[in-house]
């Protein structure tokens, strides 16, 4: 079956549901503008948002286009098992931040991104690597989500993928310029009520439109042994594994999950963070579905697009009326992630950027206002030129997160070990990447002593994985032992093996090549770093205005 064959609406249509939904956003966001702006208000709402936006904004955050669309292509490349990888492990990852979200609070209470614990911790150096860092996976992440607002856009219109791109940039920069983070929050809690309704309808009616149940156990037949096996190693290694260590990275990295974390009241950390953890599981296990049931239906996607396949699905089997209501539900899950993307970039320049290295903590609060939504408007242009190249989603998110890795531990042991110090945390953070970049490009030929080497140091990146989650939940002796008993096993079963694996290989060893050098260069060092000092240098940058502000 060719493109022609699948419903598009008018062009008249498309532009109409998507000035109604980005008219209606921006409308909502009136209710909350301000002539004039609080600096603090507009990166963290003060610290005082409540269980149920918070709950609401980072379930909403998580659920990204990605989640649709990597989702389902995980299940139409993997089978019975894609879904559950990546809904459960990215579910998880939520959770994880818990622990260590608690950590930095108490550190750091008045912070509005994590480079501020950093700069207090270690200095301009260590926080700007941290920042870096962030902006380049905010970018992609903007990239990702409208890559698949035109992909979205060119399957069911007439309208160009440029033409999607275009309008997902504008619409979303439209409502989050003025009010920023406030204005990111408020939307996500509408945006995420009408991707619940409309997924609770959307996954059923797919499946009845296929012919039932009955089909889908008919297509059965259509599905490799691998495919059809709930525990597939194919599946666990080239996806689950590789997936569960990248969204580990994202938890901790990702300027977009600690922002929340610093704008959630104190007390409402705990249950905001285990309902996102269970409402994000729920719904994109469940998206995931629909890229099952293509493969159990034999669809091929557009041109071997994977990011089509779920555009495809709705379009061939569902009324005019689902295939509008689907089109909202991706529209409304690319916006809330692309929005608290801006919020999160715009945060790290006003606060990492030129709050503490131009401003030396005494910023302009006008003149602060203006970088930040500066920052949003190039950021959105560079999200569209970088979505215009249509690249894969999967692989991207994968990248990135492995990417993040290398920063996990050194982030982590700054905020609970008083002997790391600012050449450990650099070093560090550079050894992880280049090591990274070495393995997943294969710079180097992955055979006899090198390959045997880097399967090492991959095995102790997946105990690091599995101590820091043991540490997190059972303390520093529970995630000593688990790591050093993870690492032996994994060592045991990795050296010749491991090789062939080069994603899950590139990503563990970015993990374990930063553990080790940030380890070795702290007990190089006797200074001991006094934890109370953080409080001291992160500030709030508005204290006259009223904590209660929203």
């Amino acid at each position: 079956m060719n493109e022609e064959n699948f419903y598009q609406f008018s062009t008249l249509t498309v532009i109409a549901l998507l000035l109604a939904f980005y008219g209606g956003t921006y409308l909502l966001t009136l209710l909350i503008k301000k002539k004039k702006e609080n600096t603090d208000a507009f990166m963290v709402s003060n610290h005082q948002i409540g269980f149920g936006l918070g709950a609401a904004s980072m379930t909403a955050t998580w659920i990204w286009a990605a989640s649709f669309y990597g989702a389902a292509t995980s299940g139409y490349t993997y089978g019975i098992s894609g879904p559950l990888h990546y809904g459960l492990w990215g579910a998880l990852m939520i959770l994880f931040i818990y622990p260590f979200g608690r950590r930095f609070r108490k550190l750091a209470p008045n912070a509005h991104t994590l480079g501020e614990l950093i700069h207090a911790r270690h200095g301009a150096s260590s926080q700007l690597i941290l920042a870096s860092s962030n902006i380049l996976g905010s970018i992609i992440s903007l990239m990702v989500n409208f890559t698949a607002s035109g992909a979205l856009v060119s399957v069911l219109s007439p309208l160009s993928f440029q033409a999607g791109v275009v309008i997902a940039g504008v619409g979303v920069l439209s409502y989050t310029l003025w009010s920023g983070f406030r204005a990111s929050v408020l939307t996500d809690f509408a945006q995420l009520m009408a991707m619940m309704a409309v997924a609770i309808l959307i996954i059923p009616a797919v499946m009845f439109a296929l012919g039932g149940p009955q089909t889908l156990s008919d297509g059965m037949s259509l599905l490799t042994p691998e495919q059809a096996n709930l525990f597939s190693m194919d599946a666990i290694l080239n996806q689950g594994a590789p997936f569960f260590v990248a969204v580990l990275a994202y938890a901790i990295g990702n300027q977009t999950i600690s922002q929340r974390l610093f704008a959630v009241r104190e007390d409402h950390i705990k249950p905001t963070f285990i309902t996102a953890t269970i409402g994000y599981g729920a719904i994109v296990i469940g998206l995931g579905m629909i890229g099952l049931m293509a493969l159990m239906t034999g669809m091929e996607p557009i041109g071997g697009d994977m990011n089509n396949l779920i555009p495809q699905m709705v379009s061939m089997y569902l009324s005019p009326v689902f295939i509008g209501l689907f089109f909202i539900l991706v529209i409304g899950s690319l916006s809330s992630t692309a929005d608290s993307d801006l919020s999160a970039m715009s945060a790290i320049v006003m606060a990492d950027v030129y709050g503490k290295n131009i401003a030396k903590n005494k910023p302009d609060p006008t003149k602060k206002l203006f970088i930040g939504r500066l920052t949003m408007i190039v950021a959105t242009l560079i999200g569209v030129i970088l979505a215009s190249f249509s690249m894969d989603i999967l692989i991207m998110l994968v990248f990135v997160g492995a990417l993040w890795g290398a920063i996990v531990f050194p982030v982590i042991a700054s905020c609970f070990w008083d002997r790391v110090t600012n050449t450990a945390f650099t070093s560090a953070v550079i050894a992880g990447l280049v090591m990274f970049c070495i393995a997943r490009f294969e710079l180097v030929p992955m055979v006899s002593v090198v390959a045997g080497l880097f399967e090492l140091l991959a095995a102790v990146g997946g105990g690091v994985v599995l101590g820091l989650m043991a540490f997190g939940f059972c303390g520093r002796r529970g995630g000593v032992i688990v790591g050093a008993l993870s690492a032996i096993v994994l060592a045991y079963f990795s050296i010749g093996f491991l090789r062939e694996y080069t994603v899950l290989l590139a990503s563990l060893m970015a993990y374990g090549v930063s553990t080790l050098v940030c380890v070795a260069v702290s007990l190089m060092s006797s200074s001991k770093f006094d934890f109370s000092q953080i409080d001291q240098k992160v500030i709030n940058y508005d204290p006259a205005k009223p904590a209660a502000q929203r």
